[in-house]
């Protein structure tokens, strides 16, 4: 129950913000708001507002504003273009991106609050140095081992571990070689084998294959000043956005398998480690979600908001619109694809549930 729950929060706070973004940026040029959707249709719940509706839609896989005189990725019976001053196409270019933008801005923006609140509140994160693990990647030989966060890793193929260092130093030689790892949990210890993933690492611009098992190093907190506090904000935004457009760029050029690309159950199970380890971690686990998807929202696909601002910087430059028909053949083959990779995702989520038994792990 925890997971679900957490899953809800953390979904439905980010496409809020998203499509809040949209629906005030559109408000702020004096574009008609017709619809303002959490879900995509058909309607589960709805209340006319002047003339605006607010609804909730049966699938859960995201939201979207309706404006007046726009095609978007509800395809909720077409768009009626008048040429009234209120409706989107009657915008010029620059307020036409601010609208579409705004989704992005504002998951960006997000991230950037909340790890300002949590180095606030928290305090400013720095790894402890020490051998313990802080955090797991789903579906790596750490976890499929039964390591947990707060384990102290103690020894690795018969090699004492003092720091996290000394860790690194014995799993990164040994990409493909079983090992055996022990490592205390509370008064117990326990003795486990596993075997470094072999994965290509950026190493001071060089990249080189090492050993992964998939955990991250404990995390503790210090207070910081203002400009420390705020710079955090933004450097830890910056450093998601980075590591984003380079795992974009990897699918891109075949150095990542589509098969690692995560999905619904992916989140929602995340979702609940991170609400059980305090609402501290729940709330950075909703900026790293936030700020991935309004990265990912900026591919040139057309059903996404990046899809639609090529399209209007398209226009803008040869100062004409697209014929309507075109527009809607574009948006029609951009759900095309959005659905074919939420397919794949679901296929990889599912496949990760029977291969790593997560599914008694999520209720």
């Amino acid at each position: 129950m925890l997971t679900m729950l957490a899953f809800i929060l953390v979904i439905g706070i980010i496409i809020f913000v998203h499509e809040l973004g949209h629906f005030l940026a559109a408000k702020s040029v004096g574009i008609r708001v017709e619809t303002f959707s959490l879900g995509y249709p058909p309607k589960m719940i709805g209340k006319q507002v002047g003339e605006t509706e607010y609804r909730v839609g049966w699938i859960p896989l995201g939201g979207y504003v309706k404006m007046a005189g726009m095609i978007d990725e509800s395809m909720d019976g077409g768009p009626s273009i008048t040429g009234a001053p209120w409706e989107f196409q009657s915008k010029n270019t620059w307020q036409k991106l601010w609208v579409i933008c705004a989704g992005v801005l504002m998951n960006l923006l997000l991230g950037v609050v909340l790890y300002t609140g949590i180095a606030v509140v928290k305090g400013l994160p720095e790894a402890s140095g020490a051998a313990v693990v802080g955090g797991l990647t789903p579906g790596w030989p750490a976890e499929a081992a039964g390591l947990a966060p707060g384990d102290r890793i103690v020894a690795i193929a018969g090699m004492a571990i003092e720091n996290w260092d000394d860790l690194l130093e014995q799993i990164h030689p040994r990409a493909g070689q079983e090992i055996e790892l022990v490592y205390e949990r509370g008064e117990e210890r326990h003795e486990v084998l596993l075997t470094p993933e072999a994965h290509s690492v950026e190493v001071d611009g060089v990249s080189q294959e090492q050993g992964l098992i998939g955990i991250g190093p404990e995390i503790v907190f210090r207070r910081g000043d203002v400009g420390e506090v705020l710079f955090s904000g933004v450097y830890g935004t910056t450093n998601v956005i980075v590591l984003v457009a380079t795992n974009v760029w990897k699918l891109i050029t075949f150095k990542v398998s589509v098969r690692e690309l995560g999905g619904p159950l992916i989140i929602a199970k995340m979702s609940g480690e991170s609400a059980r380890r305090g609402l501290v971690y729940l709330v950075s686990f909703i900026a790293l979600i936030s700020i991935n998807i309004g990265c990912l929202n900026l591919l040139p696909i057309p059903a996404l908001d990046g899809g639609q601002a090529l399209i209007i910087i398209c226009e803008g430059v040869a100062r004409r619109q697209m014929p309507l028909r075109v527009r809607i053949a574009l948006q029609q083959v951009g759900m095309v694809l959005i659905l074919g990779l939420i397919v794949l995702i679901i296929v990889n989520d599912v496949q990760r549930v029977v291969d790593f038994g997560w599914l008694k792990n999520l209720f």
